[in-house]
């Protein structure tokens, strides 16, 4: 049952599900970045666009690892920590005032949603990983 989905097997890291929802959830905030203050170019909105793109890239990489259990773990640990971070940097944009806070709630729980999945991953990786043949 490798990586399944259902009925079917997943064959690349931008079927899993935790993905998916971390590509949405950092183009959200992507275009919610838009409207933070050019004195925060260098600064919020680059951490915030950098952290919320780097649990996808870290679960892709996750993905690709999954040969060796702890590579793998490690990657989603990664994963995990940088969904943190961006629940942090929307907290600054919040108190900050250059985010209403609905908008801070919701992201926030998406990241909740989006850590849970890794941590379940984390937690039960066996699933996940490749088994090596016996050749």
């Amino acid at each position: 049952m490798l990586g399944s989905r259902g009925d079917r097997v997943i064959q690349s890291h931008e079927e899993l599900d935790v993905y998916q929802l971390a590509l949405k959830a950092a183009m959200r905030i992507f275009e919610v970045s838009k409207a933070l203050p050019r004195e925060e170019t260098y600064s919020l909105t680059d951490q915030i666009r950098r952290s919320s793109r780097s649990v996808c890239s870290n679960t892709a990489e996750a993905w690709r690892k999954r040969r060796y259990e702890a590579a793998f773990v490690s990657k989603l640990n990664d994963a995990e920590s940088e969904a943190a971070e961006t629940q942090t940097w929307l907290r600054f944009a919040a108190e900050c005032g250059y985010l209403v806070e609905e908008v801070r709630q919701e992201l926030h729980q998406t990241y909740d949603y989006i850590i849970g999945k890794l941590v379940n991953m984390i937690i039960d990786p066996s699933s996940w990983i490749l088994k090596r043949s016996n050749r």
